[in-house]
């Protein structure tokens, strides 16, 4: 559903895990924020609206935690790794500009890891600038 958009043009942030879907993830502790990259943003255009799973949502890896949509799209956001949603980011929700401008910051969801070892099929960012170079 996205469309191509030149990964010279999207940023990518160290110390975050990143999913083929274009999903993030920051892990603390047993816990972590989800939420969209710089690329999928940049290939969803100005985003319009976004919706989250309810609080107390148990999501296996690959289901969806959510959606975004421009006036363009739309694309569901997946869990990148099986887990509880504790915390919905309402201010994302009221404001889903906040992508477009601060991709990293602006987490759709908190969650509690329910099997942190599939952390490990996640990419760093290192991998994931290779990952995007495929793409394109």
């Amino acid at each position: 559903m996205l469309r191509e958009v030149k990964r010279s043009m999207s940023s990518i942030k160290q110390g975050l895990y990143y999913s083929e879907d274009h999903e993030w993830l920051r892990a603390e502790g047993g816990f972590a924020y989800i939420g969209v990259t710089d690329y999928a943003q940049h290939s969803l255009g100005d985003l319009v609206f976004a919706d989250a799973e309810p609080e107390g949502s148990e999501v296996s890896k690959g289901e969806t935690v959510g959606v975004v949509e421009s006036v363009k799209a739309a694309s569901d956001v997946n869990a990148p790794v099986s887990c509880k949603i504790v915390r919905v980011n309402t201010g994302v929700l009221d404001s889903p500009e906040l992508i477009n401008s601060e991709p990293y910051e602006s987490w759709l969801v908190k969650v509690k890891l329910t099997d942190p070892p599939e952390l490990d099929s996640l990419m760093d960012a290192g991998e994931y600038k290779t990952f995007l170079d495929g793409v394109e």
